[in-house]
């Protein structure tokens, strides 16, 4: 185990924007691995960018220190100037042994993400692995902890409440709206193309709502994002002017004060009395307190939304102590097993070897003897040596594991 190292960046010490200098482009990554392989002579290795952490795991004898990684980063051809490269050298972490497997658990299970409970790690984690896995750069010993790092991450996502209460305002504002009673197919204005309503309207679209239009104040903004909706795209200054009516209003632009007064709420209802889900997400809200007042409105304001997610976010920390439990379980479980691997892989070669030796001792030291037995008495020969080679490869391997394991438990004890 302790041959097992991670090198990370992190958002813990790295400013995310800086992180982006650290990404390899999936076409020079095979190039820049083989190169570090051969070069500092790492056995395995993978690595993994997110969108807030860089990591390189690997296992090897040496030694993480400043000259290493220096020389690691170095090798890597990271598109960065020499100084800069210095200062990375402060901010990142390193981990060898049981160190570095804790933290891959953890970095799997969420436990070290930005949002906490955020499943999307581990399928990130697992399709870095399988890349590189693909392209020869891990071996057994890797394989060995990453089908440990997926039980355990499931075990936690699922016997846990880590991730199962959303703490994004988007994820938020959907589920409020799905506990709304809509009509088959609502009619959805969506006010402002923000990164905010642009993720709320995709996240719509992927339920399989379809008749949207869009506002903005750049006409060209609102005709991007009505192109990815199928939708059609008006410029805010023609909301006075638009006659459809609609079910549902999604706004969020960046205006310092309301800009759905009464009046321009009266136009757009168009004559309609119904009421409207109304989905304010703007600071300070987009959506006048009379509109509110005088309409039937049900009304889905960010400040709510924002004092659930950090209920939710509150309740995913308090669930940090269930997850290092499970984690350290699997741990205790894995160390005996990576030993009797090692163990299984060390005598690879014993069956061979005695197959050699009994050919040898057939064929060549005993062969004249061998010879003269009748053919009954060599069939009795070869019975005996046969049980003898099973028993001779057996034996030993057997006797092997439950010594690693007796050694394994009393360390872990």
């Amino acid at each position: 185990m302790k041959n097992l190292k991670v090198i990370a960046f992190t958002h813990k010490h790295v400013e995310l924007k800086d992180l982006g200098n650290l990404v390899i482009c999936n076409e020079a990554l095979e190039d820049r691995l083989i190169n570090l392989k051969n070069t500092l002579d790492i056995p395995e290795i993978f690595y993994i960018a997110t969108c807030n952490r860089v990591e390189f795991v690997f296992c090897g004898a040496h030694e993480l220190s400043n000259e290493f990684i220096a020389d690691f980063m170095h090798r890597m051809n990271f598109c960065v100037p020499a100084e800069r490269l210095q200062c990375y050298l402060g901010q990142v972490t390193r981990y060898s042994g049981m160190d570095a497997l804790n933290h891959l658990f953890r970095m799997s299970c969420s436990l070290e993400s930005l949002v906490v409970g955020e499943k999307e790690i581990l399928a990130q984690v697992r399709r870095a692995y399988e890349r590189c896995r693909e392209a020869g750069f891990t071996g057994d010993y890797l394989r060995l902890v990453m089908d440990r790092l997926v039980k355990t991450a499931k075990e936690v996502y699922t016997y846990t409440n880590i991730s199962r209460n959303p703490i994004s305002v988007v994820s938020l504002a959907y589920r409020k709206l799905k506990e709304t009673k809509l009509p088959q197919n609502p009619r959805i204005l969506v006010i402002g193309s923000g990164e905010t309503n642009q993720n709320l309207a995709k996240y719509l679209k992927k339920h399989q709502h379809s008749n949207f239009v869009v506002f903005n104040r750049t006409l060209d903004n609102a005709k991007k994002l009505a192109k990815e909706l199928n939708a059609e795209a008006y410029p805010l200054s023609a909301l006075g002017t638009y006659k459809k009516g609609f079910d549902v209003m999604i706004i969020c632009t960046g205006s310092p004060e309301a800009i759905i007064d009464v009046n321009l709420y009266q136009m757009l209802l168009n004559g309609e009395t119904d009421k409207k889900v109304i989905v304010d997400l703007a600071i300070p809200n987009d959506v006048d307190a009379e509109v509110v007042a005088q309409f039937p409105v049900q009304y889905i304001e960010v400040s709510s939304l924002q004092a659930i997610a950090e209920k939710n976010k509150q309740d995913r920390y308090n669930e940090l102590s269930s997850a290092d439990a499970i984690i350290q379980e699997n741990i205790q479980e894995f160390l005996p097993l990576l030993k009797q691997r090692r163990v299984e892989v060390a005598m690879r070669e014993v069956p061979e070897q005695i197959k050699a030796i009994k050919s040898f001792a057939l064929n060549e030291v005993f062969a004249q003897e061998v010879e003269k037995l009748d053919p009954e008495a060599r069939e009795v020969l070869e019975k005996v040596i046969n049980y003898m080679e099973k028993k001779y490869i057996k034996v030993p391997m057997v006797m092997a594991k439950e010594i690693l394991v007796k050694n394994s438990q009393s360390e872990i004890n």
